[in-house]
């Protein structure tokens, strides 16, 4: 993979959604230490070429609060115990990056003074200006919220250039691509076809938040090596979601 250089780099300051799920690698749960460490060192290139970097991690490689209100628990603490997993996964990012010397902050929506801090939305700016990477813990703070609507309304509140959804597969299909051999992929959508044809890129709150904001949300495989530095600068194969 060539050098990432700043001049080639599409957007300033974008927003990572990672899944949960992704950082298991092939474990039914947990974390696969070898995909955390992988997907870290492509972080770091973003950060060492000029890109300031936040992320967002989902946590439903420890636990989904949906599963677990599903099965008879209050979702609001279901939700909340969501949250939670989803501060352990952005531990352990900020453990990995910072062994390849990435300096890393830690905010959690959820005040947990021992370990990150608190959320602040200037600090966490001038942390981004200065080259530290941002991760986003505990979602929004509130449960009956996704991470992917936390990771929307981070994205418009750092004034991010674009929001990278990091998935399994190289962009949106019209269905599961590994269950439908004839599902269709998009190179480009509208939010409002995103919303109308109600394709799984991201759910409606968080697709509609995106497109109040102005922010496009690029869908791409972080099972690709390099894809992450690639879709910066508008290379390889992603599908993109914009006003038009």
């Amino acid at each position: 993979m060539s050098p990432l250089s700043k001049s080639q780099t599409k957007y300033k300051r974008v927003l990572v959604k990672l899944s949960g799920e992704a950082l298991m690698g092939e474990r039914d749960y947990g974390l696969d230490s070898g995909v955390v460490d992988r997907v870290a060192a492509e972080i770091k290139d973003l950060v060492d070429k000029g890109v300031q970097t936040c992320i967002v991690i989902g946590g439903g490689n420890i636990f989904r609060g949906v599963s677990a209100a599903s099965s008879g628990m209050e979702r609001a603490t279901a939700d909340y115990m969501g949250m939670l997993a989803t501060t352990i996964n952005a531990l352990a990012m900020q453990n990995a990056l910072e062994k390849i010397e990435v300096q890393t902050r830690v905010q959690s929506a959820i005040p947990m003074a021992a370990i990150c801090e608190p959320y602040i939305r200037r600090r966490a700016i001038r942390h981004m200006e200065k080259g530290r990477v941002v991760i986003f813990a505990a979602g929004t703070g509130n449960p009956f919220f996704t991470t992917d609507t936390a990771a929307a309304l981070r994205a418009s509140e750092m004034g991010c250039d674009a929001l990278l959804k990091a998935t399994k597969v190289d962009g949106v299909y019209s269905a599961d691509p590994k269950k439908d051999p004839k599902a269709k992929r998009f190179d480009k959508l509208t939010y409002l076809d995103v919303l109308s044809k109600d394709l799984e890129v991201m759910d409606a709150s968080a697709v509609t938040l995106a497109r109040q904001s102005r922010i496009p949300i690029v869908v791409f495989s972080i099972f690709t090596h390099g894809a992450l530095a690639e879709v910066v600068q508008g290379k390889g194969r992603f599908t993109i979601v914009t006003e038009n």
